[in-house]
């Protein structure tokens, strides 16, 4: 009997066991082939894209951009007799005075921001300072109502981007200027001139990174191909024409003769003749793109296309080479100067330069306002107003800035009537911008094509891909054969004529001088634009160089206020090796006798 209850405690312990083990294996079949409620084992990072830099020709960043950060710490966290000791400390590692900081610190309790704009490297020293305080246990936990125990640190938070200018006022404003906007919480920068506005979209950032993976015991991300990742595309570099050096130098002419003048403004252009890749676009008018000022607002338009105005006597040779393509004129026809005084209907125009008779050609040479006028009559409004649209006025010049003003032209009924045809012929009635001139006079060094002014020869993106700059196929505007007329007539202009400043043994120089009033309160003041365009060659290299001078006041005649400039920038040309002297030209021109001619 004893032998029988022994024997079925120990098959019901058998069979308890058993159903224990049962059970189990089907706890861990369940767990294997269901899907389980666990906390999530994901965790994501992110990094900002940044702007594009816009780089000089040379290789240099003159517009780069710096991520920032702030730094943030709770008040409640802060171990009251730590206090002074994180105040102390902070103002090492941050250069914010130990006042400001207290000050800050008790403006509220919870979360206070101690600086928004720290640098990457202040970043850097922040953090380590950050764990040394944790070390120093500088910080302690606080309680929340909700009986939540919260221990924050000091946070050095990315919170924007600023643009830098490493060269401060240099290329303004061709360059432009950013302003800046709030998105989330994080600070971007957007053009708002110059290239900055014109390269906007190119400049901006295209893709921040992310990355959102499991996760090990450490917390590091591991990457396999269940991950989500968009890797990081920063805004694409802009790479210039511009080389610093030449730049910097021709700004330096324009300050030194501007402050000679007493002007308002020099606008100097140099281009390319063949390419029309910008090799300089100064202005004597610069700001610091970093810190505007109000006395900056006049200067932030890029007035090489922002400012049109009436451009005198400049025009003369466009007129004249519409007049040679068409067969109307001779070079060597005879015009009546009419001894500098000629009234035309109810206007009497006047010559500086009193001729009797003068050949075609001389009208450009000595500026006869009287010659053109009369040479001018045998176009009809409908060449007349063509054939200025013909050599871009009226059009956008297709360079690569923005808000350019196209200027203005009669029209071709307008420029039917005589008196139109005389006034607009030597200048005035019209308006163009400094570029528009240039384009035009460069048709003349470029055998007869009118090509586009280029500021930027290519995009970069993030792996060093190169992305030239479409440019525009040349249009030919006048024949070969009277580019050619007039080039010889506007070195004639140079060597014999209103442009004897400009000359330089050795090198092939030409271009015409303008002078015109400034229209003020519907009528003409007695201030004044001057210009020279030209062009400066030596066999291998051929420029075209725009001049503008605006209001100058010591002096008015082109001749001695804008062809100084030209001058100054083409022996600057030589120092540099972009214009390379003929020697034996030299000598030659050496021993020719200088003619005297009136300015």
């Amino acid at each position: 009997m004893r032998h029988s209850n022994k024997s079925k405690k120990i098959l019901a312990l058998f069979l308890v066991l058993m159903f224990g083990f049962v059970i189990f294996l089907a706890v861990m079949l369940y767990t294997a082939v269901h899907t389980r409620a666990i906390p999530s084992i994901y965790s994501e990072e992110s990094g900002k894209a940044q702007r594009g830099s816009i780089i000089s020709a040379d290789g240099f960043h003159i517009a780069t951009t710096q991520k920032l950060y702030k730094a943030v710490v709770n008040t409640r966290n802060i171990d009251p007799g730590k206090e002074e000791l994180f105040i102390q400390l902070f103002s090492i590692y941050s250069g914010i005075s130990p006042e400001e900081i207290r000050q800050r610190l008790h403006t509220r309790k919870g979360s206070v921001t101690l600086s928004y704009h720290i640098s990457p490297k202040e970043a850097m020293y922040l953090k380590t300072l950050a764990f040394e305080l944790r070390r120093l246990h500088v910080f302690i936990e606080y309680e929340t109502p909700d009986g939540d125990r919260i221990l924050q640190g000091l946070s050095i938070i990315e919170s924007g981007e600023a643009r830098e200018y490493p060269y401060g006022k240099l290329l303004t404003p061709l360059l432009g200027y950013p302003r800046k906007i709030e998105e989330d919480g994080y600070t971007r920068v957007y053009g708002i001139k110059g290239l900055e506005k014109f390269f906007d979209e190119e400049l901006n950032p295209q893709q921040n990174r992310t990355q959102k993976a499991l996760r090990d015991v450490n917390g590091y991300l591991i990457l396999n191909k269940k991950s989500d990742f968009k890797r990081q595309i920063n805004g694409l570099n802009i790479k210039l024409n511009i080389p610093i050096a030449l730049q910097a130098r021709v700004e330096a002419i324009t300050d030194r003769i501007k402050d000679k003048l007493q002007a308002d403004e020099i606008i100097a252009t140099v281009m390319d003749s063949k390419s029309g890749k910008i090799l300089a676009l100064a202005s004597s008018n610069r700001f610091d793109p970093s810190h505007i000022t109000k006395e900056d607002y006049p200067s932030l338009n890029t007035n090489a296309i922002e400012y049109s105005y009436e451009p005198g006597s400049v025009i003369k040779p466009v007129i004249f080479s519409l007049l040679l393509e068409q067969h109307l004129i001779n070079p060597y026809d005879m015009v009546n100067g009419h001894n500098g005084s000629y009234t035309m209907g109810r206007k009497t125009i006047k010559d500086e330069h009193k001729f009797s008779m003068l050949s075609a050609e001389d009208v450009i040479v000595y500026s006869s306002n009287i010659g053109i006028a009369q040479l001018a009559q045998k176009l009809n409004g409908v060449e007349f107003t063509e054939g200025l649209k013909r050599f871009g006025f009226t059009h956008f010049s297709g360079i690569d800035l923005p808000y350019e003003k196209r200027g203005s032209v009669p029209s071709s009924a307008q420029l039917n009537n005589y008196l139109y045809k005389a006034i607009t012929a030597y200048g005035y009635g019209m308006r163009a911008n400094a570029m528009q001139l240039v384009k035009a006079f460069n048709v003349f060094n470029n055998g007869g094509k009118l090509i586009n002014p280029m500021v930027v020869d290519s995009l970069i993106d993030d792996n060093g891909r190169v992305i030239p700059m479409q440019v525009q196929a040349p249009i030919q505007v006048i024949s070969p054969a009277t580019a050619e007329q007039m080039k010889r007539i506007l070195i004639k202009t140079v060597n014999e004529g209103t442009g004897t400043v400009a000359k330089t043994p050795g090198i092939e120089v030409g271009g015409k001088t303008g002078t015109a009033h400034i229209a003020k309160n519907g009528g003409y003041s007695n201030n004044y634009h001057t210009s020279f365009i030209g062009f400066a060659n030596d066999g291998k290299h051929n420029y075209t160089i725009g001049i503008m001078v605006n209001n100058p006041r010591t002096v008015y005649f082109a001749s001695i206020t804008s062809v100084p400039v030209f001058k100054a920038i083409v022996d600057m040309m030589i120092e540099e090796k972009f214009l390379t002297v003929d020697p034996a030209a030299a000598a030659a021109a050496a021993a020719e006798p200088t003619p005297t001619h009136p300015l």
